[in-house]
Formats: structure tokens, sequence, C-alpha cells
């Protein structure tokens, strides 16, 4: 399950197909390849349904697909020691924090750790850049004015196939994730889902 937060408040809740339908999607045209006409027949009419079947088994055990590959839940794999901030935090403390810990985005919360937005590194770079003659200005402004109040977010149940698909497709770099009660109980990155490629056993990320 997905939501989307604006300021603290849950404009959507549902699933990821519906947030396709909130969300522009740049769409790939696939590579097609078109053989000679005659060079390959459609058996598929000739086959039975049992046949059609075992091709399908064989063709798994050839490519070596597990089809009973255990589903991975996005509480699995989360980092749940998260750290977030509130409107009155610093840039100077979020720049820093974002720098040694080398992450690029950081959760801002209220004081129940309720989610409210989200910082990105890029503006703060930004910022600082088009400062250079006084970046310790903008260093001690609060992010209240910087951060961005629209956030998706993920529930940990949710299906780490379908996670990685929404921060793929809409070029997000790290996405929340919150309880039913909308508290902040960890964040998941592309680095978080690398490691559960290397070290989790068969997790498959196509569903």
């Amino acid at each position: 399950m997905f939501a989307i937060y604006n300021n603290g408040t849950v404009g959507f809740r549902s699933t990821s197909d519906n947030l396709y339908n909130l969300k522009t999607i740049e769409e790939i045209e696939p590579i097609r390849f078109e053989p000679k006409e005659g060079l390959i027949q459609d058996f598929s009419s000739q086959l039975s349904q049992e046949q059609k079947k075992e091709f399908l088994n064989s063709y798994k055990k050839i490519a070596q697909l597990d089809t009973l590959e255990p589903v991975y839940k996005i509480g699995d794999i989360m980092t749940q020691d998260v750290f977030h901030v509130t409107k009155d935090s610093t840039i100077e403390e979020i720049y820093y924090f974002i720098k040694d810990k080398k992450i690029s985005q950081v959760p801002v919360t209220d004081f129940g750790k309720k989610i409210i937005g989200i910082v990105n590194k890029n503006i703060i770079l930004t910022l600082l850049m088009n400062n250079l003659d006084d970046t310790q200005t903008i260093l001690n402004r609060k992010i209240d004015d910087v951060y961005l109040p629209e956030v998706i977010t993920a529930d940990p149940q949710s299906d780490v196939r379908h996670v990685v698909k929404i921060m793929l497709d809409l070029k997000i770099d790290a996405i929340p994730i919150v309880d039913e009660s909308d508290t902040l109980v960890g964040i998941v990155s592309k680095t978080d889902i690398l490691k559960a490629v290397a070290n989790l056993p068969k997790l498959q990320l196509w569903s």
C-alpha cells in the first residue's frame, strides 16, 4: 500500500496501480525483433493446455527461474534506524549528515514522527552553489521553506518488487516507510535494495 502526504495530510492511499494514475510515467518503447515473414510460425494454436504448461515449465527450468521464490516485504529490507528532522532543523544539520552518511533524502516529521515532507540533497546543494559568497547564511536557515511537502510513502507490508518499480519509474532515490498510524518506521533507499539483492536468498525483483 502506498500513500502521498502533503504537509502531513494524507491525500492518497491506495495500491501501486492507482498511484500510476496520479503520477506521470515516462513510457519507454520496447525494442522489438521482427523476423522475416514465414521465418517463425505460431505453434501455440496447435498445442493443448497441458502441452503449453509443459513447455512453460521447461523454459523456466532452462532459465533457472524459481517459481516458488519467497515474496519479501519492504519491511524486511528497510533501514529502521532512520535519521529524520523537524521543520525547525537547520540546513547545516542536514547538510553535514547527508555528507557524512552519503544519503540523498531525509524525512521531515513532527515531534510525533508523523511524516510531513522530505529534504532532497539536490535542493540543498543547489542553494549552496547559487550562494557561494554567503554559504553560512544558507546553512543557518531553517528547512521550513526548502523541504518538499509532497512525499510518497509505503507501508512495511508492501511487496519489495512494487516499491522498486515505483522508485525506478518515478525516479525516487528513497521512500519513507510508515505504519498504519502514519508514523515513520523506516526508509528504503537504492542502497538498501542493492544490499538485499546481494544478501537475501532468491530475492527476485520481478513479479
